[in-house]
């Protein structure tokens, strides 16, 4: 989380924490041989302060195997005694239809009340001739208000009987204190037609926010569709050691029923991992890479300076917050156009202190712990020019430790960029996620 209060479902997946320990309820953890039956669900309170909720308390229970064998749900609730409240329903996996062994649909809902949320959109009146949210914009120029976020969408997930999906449609995952040894579901050369995973993708989704103060009311609604094309090459998802992914993508809103306007985003994302081998001091170490971009071709700017047509500031092009630019506050940046860079150097030491501490670890489970330094730069513009994007581009370097708890990465990134710093909690590894 960082230092100023990123809002909307952001903000819910950020509190949430153990809450997307949807992680675990995936294909790829389920069928883990050695997992007994009592490890496949969390069901656990938990605490946390932050400047939005104040001191909080929140409950999460996540189960693999239902409602069917390779699926899995999670729920959380919380509230604060800031007066923020906010509930989380996902589920991965989930087969619709039995007679479509390939189909599968992960959906997600949240609710959630903010008492004092800031948003990095226009109505600031320190600021009237600056829009919020450039790249060159002041990083004060944001409001700070109460309301409410709701956010859903259906992804629905068909694998290709092509690459490894042509023989095998679940994955069979072998580990090893936490470390693939066998089954791994990619890794060899890059070519969809023999090796990894390739998923035709669409997503209807719904999101409606709304941001009020003594000064302004400000609401953002949107509702459409999202088509993807994802080849998942990595010899694991939740923590690849070797291989690459992309994933290409083209969302579209018509501006009906209660949508703010209409618009279109495109976007690509890709990401590389190459294993470093073992040493006497760290069991694993990879080097990962990830670059991301994304464009609102719609995106149409008035003569009196307003925009027409451009996706909310919580989606297209936006940069900031748990997954991108993490020395700074959610949604910070958004335009036309962004892009971004990112190498981490993910480094699983041999030595385990939970192995010290027997009645902790068969509370918590944790088989290891990473330590992850890395490096982000990025930026926004009003168009896609490529000298343009590689200009001034912002910067942040940082530190995480990561953690395997009960078949889930849970991290903690610590990032610093000439706006301040930056910590992030959050769970499941930041790229592709």
């Amino acid at each position: 989380m960082t230092g100023r209060r990123p809002p909307g479902i952001v903000r819910i997946v950020a509190l949430a924490s153990l809450a997307l320990a949807a992680r675990s309820a995936c294909a790829e953890e389920i069928l883990e041989t050695s997992l007994p039956p009592a490890d496949s669900r969390i069901n656990l309170p938990y605490a946390f302060w932050n400047e939005t909720f104040g001191f909080a308390a929140g409950y999460v229970y996540a189960i693999n195997g239902f409602p069917q064998p390779q699926a899995g749900m999670v729920a959380s609730v919380m509230a604060g005694t800031e007066g923020s409240v906010m509930g989380f329903l996902m589920g991965q996996n989930i087969r619709p239809f039995s007679s479509l062994e390939r189909l599968f649909v992960d959906p997600i809902l949240s609710m959630g009340y903010f008492d004092n949320a800031d948003v990095f959109i226009d109505g600031n009146p320190d600021f009237p001739d600056e829009r919020a949210g450039s790249n060159d914009s002041d990083p004060d120029n944001f409001i700070t208000g109460r309301g409410g976020d709701t956010f859903a969408r259906m992804r629905f997930k068909y694998l290709l009987p092509i690459g490894t999906g042509r023989e095998r449609i679940l994955p069979a995952f072998q580990f090893d204190r936490g470390l693939l040894v066998d089954g791994a579901n990619g890794g060899g050369a890059f070519n969809p037609v023999k090796n990894g995973l390739t998923f035709v993708e669409l997503m209807p989704f719904f999101r409606s926010q709304n941001v009020e103060n003594d000064l302004v009311d400000v609401e953002q609604a949107t509702n459409g569709l999202e088509l993807g094309l994802f080849y998942d090459n990595r010899d694991i998802g939740s923590n690849p050691s070797r291989g690459e992914s992309v994933r290409l993508r083209v969302a579209r809103d018509w501006g009906l029923l209660d949508s703010t306007d209409s618009w279109t985003s495109v976007g690509a994302e890709a990401d590389h991992y190459a294993s470093l081998g073992e040493t006497e001091a760290f069991r694993q170490r990879v080097l990962a890479l990830n670059a991301w971009t994304s464009y609102s071709p719609t995106w149409t700017v008035r003569p009196d300076g307003l925009v027409d047509n451009r996706p909310p500031a919580f989606s297209g092009a936006t940069l900031g917050g748990l997954w991108r630019m993490r020395a700074f506050p959610a949604q910070r940046f958004n335009d036309k156009a962004g892009i971004y860079y990112a190498a981490e150097l993910r480094l699983i030491p041999q030595w385990n202190p939970m192995e010290h501490l027997p009645a902790l670890q068969e509370r918590v489970g944790i088989q290891w712990f990473q330590l992850v330094p890395f490096v982000e730069v990025g930026r926004v513009a009003p168009s896609w020019d490529f000298q343009e994007l590689h200009t001034n581009m912002k910067w942040d370097v940082g530190f995480g430790l990561r953690a395997w708890a009960q078949g889930l990465v849970a991290r903690v990134d610590v990032a610093y960029s000439d706006e301040g710093f930056g910590v992030q909690m959050m769970v499941g590894q930041p790229f592709q996620f």
